[in-house]
Formats: C-alpha cells, structure tokens, sequence
C-alpha cells in the first residue's frame, strides 16, 4: 500500500512541498481521503483507521507540513483556518506565500466536512503536546471542543474521543485539571443523549482518572455505580476503566474484586504500553500482598519492568520473611517511589500483615514459646511488647491465621500439631478458584470474537436475490410465451 501510494504521489517537485516535509504531506493528503470517504459512505472504520495512521505519522509532524495541510483542507482566510494557524510557530514569509499560491493546485475543491475540520483540531493539538506548548495546547483543545458541541454526527465520534483525551491531558499537564470537571460531566451528559458509546467511555475514564487524582475515591464509586453500562468497545479505555475499578476497590478494602480488576487490565493491555502495565503491576502486587498472597519471582522479572518493580520485590521479600525492621527499612529507602506511585498508604496496611507472617512462621517453628520470645522475634517496638504480643497473638487466632492456643497463666504460645491438609476443604477452595478463572477467561474470549457485520441478514438477502430473479426469469418465460402465442 505504501509503495503505491509514494508511486501516485511522485508528482513534479513544487516549492510549496519543498517547505513542507515531503513524506508527511502526501500521507496526510491519503488520511484526508480516507476521512473523507468514511464521512460520506458513513463507515466509522475507516475513520478509525485514520487515526491510526495519523499515531504512526506523529512523530515526523512540522509547523510547515501541518500549514500545507491545513491550506489543502481548510479555505484560506476562514474562521477555522486563521484560528488553527494562530496556534501554528510563524514560518518564513517567502515559503508561506508560495504555499499559499501554489495550494489551488493542490486541491481544486475545498472540503467543508465537520470530520476533516476535526481532524485538523486533532493535529494541531497533538504536534502542539509534543512540542510542549501547553498554553498554545490549552486554547487549542477548548476551541476543539466547543466545536464539537455542535456536531452530531456518528462519524466524528472516533476524533471526538481522541480530542476529549488530549483536552484532559493540556489541563494535567499545566496542573489545572479541576477546572474542567465541569465540563467533562456536561460533555459526558451530552455523549450520553446522542448514544455516543465511545465517547461516553473515554469521558467516564477521564472523570476516574480526574477524582482519582484529588482522592477524592468516593466520588468517583459514585460516578461509576451511577453511569450507563454497554458493552466495551475499545479495548483501551476498557483497560483503563478496569485499572481505575482495581484502584476504587483497594481503597475500599474490597481486595479480591480489586486484585481480579488490576491483573485483567494487566493482561488485556497491549505490550507497547509498558508504563500502563508498570502501574497496574505495582498495584497488584500490593492488593495481593494485603490479601496474604506472595506473588512469584516471574511477576518482577517481565521485560522491561525490572528496575521499575524493584522496590515491591524487596517490600514483598520483607512480607515473605515476616520480618518486621526489615519491612520499615524497605518503607524508608523507596519512600520516594511509594509516594510518586501513591501507595504509601496501602504500604502502611501492610505493616499488620508483616507481623501476622513472622507469627505464623513461629507458630509453625516451636510447638510452645512465651510471649516475651515472640516480641522479641517480631521486633516490636512499642512501650508494652509483650502485652502487643498476646493481643496480636490472640487476634490472629481468633481470625485463623494460626492454628494455637494461648495460656495466659504461664504467658505461652501452644501451637498445634499440623495436620493433613489434604483432610480439609482448602484443595476444594483453590480448585474451584481456578476452575472459575478458566471459564471466566473463556467467556470473555468468547465475547471478543468479532463477526462480520449483519452476516446473518446478507445470507438472508442473497436467497431473496435469488429468488427474486428466479420469479424474473419465469415471469420473462411467460410473457415470451404469450407473445408467440400472440402471433
């Protein structure tokens, strides 16, 4: 596709496309194209697939190829033209005349479609992100969608989703993302009534994404419980709606439904988002700890993440040995991590779960030891340890943590002989567990198989087309009958 398109664009050299980037120009003229079919045989595919296109071209936009384009696209002098412009670095004086002489050439009609105006919008915003002008960036997003406002057309949702996320990314990135709240509800209430499903997914993201970033966790559970559900379609935001349901749940101390929803989002996330992944590992790592799970070496040691998971191996190596000085160690020399990745809270849960590891690993060492010899071994630290020491010791017991008794007379410790655990219901337990996460994984495989669309009623329309041209050709068979009858 590539070598054909470069062979149809290999026209005489003019000077409006030496200003520009030459392999970027006729790439965005084909997006156009595409866009442009798209919008009038209303095929939201191939607006989808523009986009794409335009991720993989990112990289190589300029200030002169995007004013080439937008003189190709747009009609010079317009509103939209000399406001798109505006945001565009001033290039030399010479190249813009000849480009804006030589653009009747290039397109003997101008477009008007809504669709190839947002797009415009699109790239503006995105080359501005890159080039880090924020401010530039911020008025750019708000005229795109004030813009969008009047739109309602399904073939713009695709762009529309993008430039909602764009919009939300200039407002974090200057550290004024409260200020559009506001503004994403009415935008989410707006996709709501026109059935833009995509757009309401990206704009539920952005709300989480937006109370998450000022903790405020109980607005957004209740946003989530409250907002319309349908099926996922993209797999995207579906990651990122599962990564924000993982961190609401660990808050609320819900850790199993929250461990389910951090390493599904883990394992649905494409491999080229290693910072996505990063995080939701870190976060998983965490929930399954408090759970009283020791997650394996494999997990630490996946491509790439090494170095970024290192402190939750040594945090988790802590939990495993249940030793306690150890534990703040760890706490203290990655405080800085911890913090930047918001988890310093969670890590303080875990202290208790530190304790009731080393207590089980004593229960399990000595059949009977005083509660002197246990604060001694778990390291505690308070005023009154061994008065700590049988509160943790008798909690534990009365949670199942370890299987003993407490002789408060003597100021003993009697663990109990370990028995078969075979005799127990635990196998049942952790077979049923993963035989639920086997036919979970099936059923969403199942529901991810994609079909063509109306397969069925095209089957149903060929056998109309067949007979309709059968009771054709036997209606023809008659009247030429009669006819010769006729004469």
């Amino acid at each position: 596709m590539t070598q054909d398109v470069e062979m149809a664009d290999q026209a005489p050299p003019s000077k409006s496309l030496s200003s520009a980037d030459p392999s970027v120009l006729p790439h965005l003229k084909e997006i156009a194209s595409l866009i442009e079919t798209g919008a009038y045989a209303r095929e939201v595919r191939r607006i989808s697939r523009a986009v794409r296109l335009t991720m993989v071209l990112r990289k190589k936009l300029k200030a002169s190829s995007l004013g080439a384009f937008l003189n190709f696209v747009l009609v010079p002098g317009s509103d939209v033209h000399s406001r798109l412009s505006s945001f565009l670095p001033k290039e030399d004086e010479h190249d813009m005349e000849v480009d804006s002489a030589t653009s009747g050439t290039l397109a003997s009609v101008k477009h008007s479609l809504p669709e190839l105006e947002i797009y415009c919008y699109l790239l503006v915003l995105i080359f501005l992100i890159d080039q880090k002008k924020y401010d530039e960036a911020k008025a750019c997003s708000s005229a795109s969608i004030a813009r969008l406002k009047t739109v309602n057309r399904r073939t713009v949702d695709v762009l529309a989703s993008r430039l909602y996320f764009y919009y939300s990314l200039c407002y974090e990135l200057t550290g004024d993302l409260a200020e559009i709240r506001g503004n994403l509800l009415s935008l989410h209430r707006i996709a709501t009534l026109r059935r833009d499903e995509l757009g309401q997914e990206t704009l539920l993201n952005l709300l989480l994404r937006n109370y998450l970033h000022y903790n405020l966790y109980d607005h957004a559970e209740k946003l989530r419980s409250k907002a319309p559900h349908f099926e996922a379609h993209s797999n995207q935001q579906f990651c990122r709606y599962l990564f924000y349901l993982g961190k609401i749940r660990t808050i609320q101390l819900e850790y199993t439904d929250a461990k389910e929803s951090l390493l599904q989002a883990a394992r649905k996330a494409p491999q080229a988002a290693l910072g996505f992944r990063v995080q939701c590992n870190k976060w998983a790592i965490i929930v399954r700890l408090l759970l009283g799970e020791i997650p394996e070496r494999t997990v630490f040691m996946q491509k790439g993440m090494e170095k970024a998971l290192r402190p939750y191996f040594e945090l988790t190596n802590a939990v495993r040995i249940g030793d306690l000085e150890l534990f703040k160690n760890v706490a203290e020399k990655f405080s800085s991590t911890f913090g930047s990745d918001r988890t310093n809270n969670l890590i303080v849960r875990l202290r208790h779960n530190v304790i009731r590891t080393g207590l089980r690993n004593i229960s399990i060492s000595y059949s009977r030891i005083s509660l002197t010899d246990v604060a001694k071994k778990l390291r505690l630290d308070s005023p009154n340890p061994v008065a700590d020491a049988e509160s943790i010791v008798s909690k534990a017991i009365r949670d199942g943590a370890i299987d003993a008794t407490l002789d408060h007379a003597n100021g003993w410790m009697v663990s109990k002989e370990t028995g078969d655990i075979y005799s127990t219901n635990e196998p049942q337990i952790a077979f049923n567990s993963r035989i639920a996460f086997c036919l979970n994984m099936h059923n969403e495989a199942v529901r991810a198989l994609r079909f063509p669309p109306n397969s069925h009623k095209e089957k149903e329309s060929a056998e109309k087309r067949r007979e309709r041209q059968q009771q054709e050709q036997e209606l023809a068979q008659h009247i030429a009958e009669e006819d010769d009858d006729d004469f």
